[in-house]
């Protein structure tokens, strides 16, 4: 009997290489019919090549690929799905101006008898598939009208109606709401049920340990170990996938002898439905961390405060003086700066270089006469690149190379070499590796130690309690309470921001 053929998947010594990195090296897992497992280690272990590898988008160097015990090779994701395996990226695939029905059935329409598209059975196909994972919304609207966590269904959807018999998850809740995430984990444990297998690549440990089966960890590109997640707990996992263990990091918290005079104070700040009646002040030296579910207003909030929406009213008062933000340029004139959640989008560029990035915030510095002072940048952005330790082959690197965790080191460095008093960081370590989001939370801290005044906007509650010196907890637009971190827990925290039976005063 061959030795794989009670897998549904095996990974077989594979190996991927690129010019200067060893992507993969002898990798090899298995995966099994009516199993999650879970993928995880730091950005740059492995885990994009390998989901590359498995969907058809990468030929390996060496090492093969077996589904049901039986030898296959895959030179485009075509052939890939055609053999059962689909994914579903944290970038979601689809269409915005075509329906539900037109997304799942692209590229295979069914026709009619004139050889036309058959609409009427293309939506009752689209339907019956939706129902069978309790989907209310119509396969007629186009799916730039659904929210995210619908998006992510119809990319699922449009998986299994191909016949896939595997499943891979690349950061599936990176977008979600708590709610959406909830469900997306029902509808996983609904097709392990049905005999797929799944593979769920995340940053949160907290999901991969109560929704799969198995962990397989992978550091610098090779294979550390698979263990049966109810046998393992978080130490351990970390502990693999950086090589060493973690300090504490519950010492992060600044003292009040650290906090300086106020240099922000908002008052009464509003816009429309978004957020309404903000009050609070920013100290130097301190870490202010505004917590929210989805809908919150926290982001539209910090937005509205440099200046992207001129409709918001209210008063600001800027190391003393009354301000009025009508341009982020003007934010950073009076030195605010604000690092978006949507680093690829708003953020960087990824197409340039470490250099054409740092050229984009500190123009002043580097061209002050309109002359581009070459040597100059090179030094600033070096400069920055070692105080980081941003890993990068050159100053010259695109962007679109370097890992998750080294882009958001770049927009970091980026901004701080604008010398800002206010720096206002929105998700700061979201899609972000262990090691590098503990790498992160200590570089705030220090710039907090340094005299800095950082806003801190983040969705994930134990890094709010783990980086903040206070936390400004918001629910509908509403600013509930600020909490100094001693005072405050999980529990608490929780119950102000999703409790509509709880209310709390700013303070």
């Amino acid at each position: 009997m061959n030795e794989h053929a009670s897998k549904l998947l095996r990974v077989d010594q594979v190996s991927k290489a690129f010019p200067g990195v060893q992507a993969l090296s002898d990798v090899t897992l298995d995966l099994n019919a009516g199993e999650i497992l879970a993928l995880v280690g730091e950005n740059g272990a492995g885990k994009s090549t390998l989901i590359q590898v498995l969907t058809g988008a990468l030929e390996p160097d060496t090492g093969c690929l077996f589904l049901d015990g039986k030898e296959v090779h895959f030179s485009h994701p075509q052939e890939a799905e055609g053999a059962g395996i689909s994914a579903v990226y944290q970038e979601l695939s689809l269409v915005n101006n075509l329906t539900v029905a037109e997304n799942i059935f692209a590229g295979r329409q069914p026709l009619n008898g004139v050889k036309l598209i058959n609409v009427g059975q293309m939506n009752r196909e689209s339907r019956e598939w939706l129902d069978r994972f309790d989907a209310t919304f119509p396969p007629t609207v186009r799916v730039d009208s659904l929210s995210v966590g619908n998006q992510q269904l119809v990319e699922i959807t449009k998986a299994m109606s191909r016949s896939a018999r595997i499943l891979v998850l690349d950061e599936p809740t990176s977008s979600l709401s708590l709610q959406e995430a909830d469900r997306l984990f029902d509808l996983l444990r609904q097709l392990k049920s049905q005999g797929l297998g799944i593979i769920f690549v995340s940053h949160h440990l907290e999901e991969v340990f109560d929704n799969t089966d198995r962990i397989a960890v992978l550091r610098d590109g090779e294979l550390v170990g698979i263990v049966p997640t109810e046998t393992s707990d978080e130490h351990q996992i970390i502990s693999m996938m950086v090589g060493r263990d973690l300090a504490d990091l519950e010492n992060l918290h600044g003292t009040e002898a650290e906090r300086g005079d106020k240099v922000l104070t908002v008052d009464h700040f509003s816009k429309g439905k978004h957020f309404q009646d903000v009050s609070f002040d920013l100290h130097y030296g301190e870490i202010l961390t505004f917590f929210g579910l989805v809908g919150s207003g926290r982001t539209e909030m910090a937005r509205a405060l440099i200046g992207m929406d001129a409709a918001a009213t209210g008063t600001i008062e800027l190391k003393g003086k009354p301000v009025r933000l009508s341009h982020p340029s003007e934010a950073m004139r009076l030195g605010m700066a604000y690092l978006s959640e949507d680093r690829k989008h708003e953020g960087l560029y990824l197409t340039k270089s470490l250099k054409e990035n740092f050229l984009v915030t500190n123009l002043d510095k580097v061209a002050p006469k309109g002359w581009l002072l070459w040597d100059k940048l090179t030094a600033l952005t070096k400069k920055y690149v070692q105080n980081l330790e941003i890993k990068t082959p050159s100053l010259d690197q695109k962007l679109r190379n370097l890992s998750g965790g080294n882009q958001q080191k770049v927009l970091l460095g980026m901004w701080l070499a604008t010398d800002p008093d206010v720096l206002i960081v929105d998700e700061p370590t979201r899609g972000i590796d262990v090691g590098t989001k503990q790498e992160i939370h200590r570089m705030l801290r220090q710039l907090a130690r340094e005299g800095k005044a950082i806003m801190a906007i983040s969705s994930d509650l134990p890094e709010t309690l783990i980086i903040s010196d206070r936390i400004a907890v918001m629910r509908q637009g509403q600013l509930k309470s600020i909490l100094p971190v001693a005072e405050a827990d999980e529990e608490k925290i929780m119950i102000l921001a999703a409790s509509a039976t709880q209310e709390g005063e700013a303070a």
